[in-house]
């Protein structure tokens, strides 16, 4: 992975703290847990027309998708390894324990992928990832390989999902979002030899 520049320690805009009637109702369609909404949502209620249509496009990908729940989370964490957003990894890490994935398997999407024991369709999903972030396009053999497996639908879906994820992540770095309480951080092994 190429050197990158520090991200910001704290954030750049602050989340809102007392929102109008409007930040309000969309910051209700977005609570979990505790009722807080989470730091990104929060923090992006600073434009509604922006969290509005970002909301409709999330929940999509996320809850309407043809792409299994597993395979998407394996897309969005290389994504947000690779984009070096730790919100992004974090909250994801919570999402890929629920629909499967181990933590060992979330650990390896921080490392080289030859040093991961995948299965030929995810090793494909972590190169779709990798080509989109290293060139923003992924590689011939790579298509190749997607396409005997996956439907023209799907195709689109993981593509559309790796470059929304990727504009999230570039959106997290830059504005500063801070974790989540509760919502881990980067793996041991992330940064490990």
């Amino acid at each position: 992975m190429a050197t990158r520049r520090p991200r910001p320690s704290s954030p750049r805009i602050e989340p809102v703290t007392d929102p109008s009637p409007l930040q309000q109702e969309l910051l209700a369609a977005q609570k979990v847990g505790d009722g807080k909404p989470q730091n990104i949502f929060a923090t992006m209620a600073r434009n509604t027309r922006v969290l509005k249509q970002f909301s409709k496009l999330g929940g999509t990908l996320l809850f309407r998708g043809s792409v299994p729940e597993r395979e998407r989370e394996i897309v969005i964490l290389r994504i947000g390894w690779n984009a070096q957003s730790v919100y992004e990894f974090g909250q994801h890490t919570v999402i890929g324990r629920k629909v499967g994935l181990s933590d060992e398997e979330i650990g390896l999407l921080c490392r080289p992928v030859d040093e991961g024991k995948w299965s030929t369709s995810d090793r494909d999903l972590i190169l779709l990832a990798d080509d989109l972030c290293a060139d923003d396009c992924v590689s011939d053999e790579t298509w190749g390989r997607l396409a005997a497996r996956w439907s023209e639908e799907q195709l689109i879906e993981l593509v559309v999902c790796a470059g929304f994820y990727r504009m999230v992540s570039g959106f997290l770095n830059s504005a500063g979002v801070q974790l989540d309480d509760a919502v881990p951080s980067w793996p041991v092994v992330a940064f490990g030899s």
